[in-house]
């Protein structure tokens, strides 16, 4: 072999060690997962069940979480018209949270079910976005009544599909929140709990990376 060719061929180990480093650091790096906090009714059960959820979350690893509490966030209802310029009130709200839904790769949302469905400050979130969403996961925790949220989780699926967001199989569901925690905010029944939370961020995480390789190599054409 001439000293070219062993020079190509050691050039060309040399690119594809690099390219193999820099996916296996990319597919390392932590999921970045916005957390929204969808509830702002006075005497909200959201905080309690978010610092469970959260909490759980961290141990489970793999995941840097920026919670969202929709509560600090001040979105009028009001929109401009198509093509139009927000007012000051929702510029300054969006410089806020707009780049954080844009840094996700993941998102969950925590919400209650009101009347067979999500609270309206969710809907006036999802819909002041969009490009934001696309080809992200989505998971969700709820809980209400007998049913959990689980009504206001089919709900939302069908909001995020139209976002071109895809959502997770698995959810947690908490029942009767106000009897079901204990004092210190955590699911009295917790084996059932932490496994339902277990099984949707392993889902979660799998999306969530498997999507950030996709729009790295391949920009979503929403």
């Amino acid at each position: 072999m001439s000293a070219s060719s062993t020079a190509t061929t050691a050039t060309s180990t040399d690119t594809t060690a690099e390219a193999t480093s820099d996916t296996a650091t990319a597919a390392g790096a932590p999921l970045r997962v916005a957390v929204l906090v969808g509830s702002v009714r006075e005497g909200r059960q959201a905080t309690a069940v978010t610092d469970w959820f959260t909490g759980l979350a961290d141990r489970h690893g793999g995941l840097a979480l920026d919670v969202i509490d929709l509560a600090d966030v001040d979105l009028p209802l009001v929109m401009p018209g198509w093509g139009g310029t927000p007012d000051p009130r929702a510029t300054a709200a969006l410089a806020e949270v707009s780049p954080r839904l844009a840094a996700a790769d993941a998102f969950i949302v925590i919400t209650p079910e009101y009347n067979h469905s999500f609270p309206a400050v969710l809907k006036n979130l999802l819909d002041w976005h969009r490009a934001e969403w696309h080809a992200k996961p989505v998971g969700f925790v709820s809980y209400g009544g007998l049913g959990g949220g689980l009504r206001a989780v089919e709900q939302l699926r069908l909001v995020f599909a139209e976002l071109h967001a895809t959502t997770v199989r698995d959810s947690v569901s908490l029942h009767g929140p106000w009897s079901g925690l204990d004092e210190a905010g955590r699911p009295r029944d917790r084996a059932v709990a932490e496994g339902a939370a277990k099984g949707m961020l392993g889902q979660l995480l799998w999306w969530g990376r498997v999507l950030r390789d996709a729009r790295t190599t391949l920009p979503y054409q929403g």
